[in-house]
């Protein structure tokens, strides 16, 4: 393919794009950096030495250790029950696992506040059992779990559907067992779509902010991740703790990105077919 100059419409379209980017997505970033620096090196370490500082990020990072994997697991599990089968109720199964994309993540939040809160359906019982849900970190990663619910799935769901099923079939047709199958077929057949997913999945557990603000109680020190902690330190006027810590979830967002993206440019082909529906 011979490469060629961009008319002046073609130009002005990539130029609008560009100025739009940086309008959008530059600015803001670099706003927060000058901001978060804007006294000094000394008083940004400060800021993110608080120990409030500290236990959110360990809580984020707490969080999504325990909802990415879950939410890996389910949506293999799943991808692979829908595109290889055939079964009563497959499309309900798969407007369930579009549902989050589709409601507010405040919602969500509240679902586990109707269940489990004190006037909930389940409250009364699990106060009975000591368990306790609402306004602790249980229920910080339920509602993380529930909003990062479909990355993994949706990812997969196209990719197994394109792949189909033949080489399960040849698989098992020469003897070996369904575990044999899954892992030494199906599993690497489609490995690239999930860590994709799971990528897409761990930057949107860490940047969750509506439904984890619902059930955590903004409690310091305990059930504050860091989108919670940067509010905090906002609505109190700490502006510079604030943007401090908001550079964390930046770099977090940068690093996911960085990984994206090479993971795109090592494996453009088999990606493409992870997209394509």
């Amino acid at each position: 393919m011979t490469s060629r100059s961009p008319t002046p419409g073609a130009a002005a379209l990539i130029l609008a794009a560009l100025s739009t980017l940086g309008l959008l997505v530059v600015l803001p970033l670099a706003m927060v950096f000058h901001e978060a620096f804007r006294q000094g090196l000394g008083a940004y370490l400060a800021a993110l030495a608080e120990p409030d500082a500290w236990s959110a990020m360990r809580l984020t990072l707490l969080v999504a250790a325990i909802s990415v994997p879950l939410n890996a697991v389910f949506g293999l599990a799943a991808a692979w029950t829908i595109a290889k089968f055939e079964f009563p109720g497959r499309s309900l199964l798969v407007t369930l696992i579009d549902l989050p994309f589709s409601i507010s993540p405040v919602v969500s939040g509240l679902v586990w506040v109707l269940l489990f809160g004190v006037n909930g359906w389940l409250g009364p019982l699990i106060q009975e059992l000591g368990v306790r849900v609402i306004f602790n970190v249980t229920g910080v990663v339920l509602a993380t779990v529930l909003v990062t619910l479909p990355f993994v799935a949706r990812e997969l769901i196209p990719l197994m559907e394109q792949q189909g099923a033949d080489e399960e079939i040849a698989a098992i047709t020469l003897g070996a067992g369904p575990w044999t199958t899954f892992f030494r077929v199906t599993l690497p057949n489609v490995k690239w779509g999930l860590l994709y997913g799971v990528l897409l999945c761990n930057a949107r557990a860490m940047g969750e902010f509506g439904a984890v603000s619902v059930v955590s109680g903004h409690i310091r020190g305990l059930t504050n991740t860091l989108p919670l902690h940067v509010e905090i330190l906002y609505n109190e006027y700490d502006f510079v703790g604030a943007f401090a810590v908001a550079t964390v979830l930046a770099a977090l967002a940068l690093v996911t990105l960085a990984l994206k993206s090479a993971l795109e440019w090592r494996h453009a082909g088999e990606l493409a077919a992870v997209r394509r529906h």
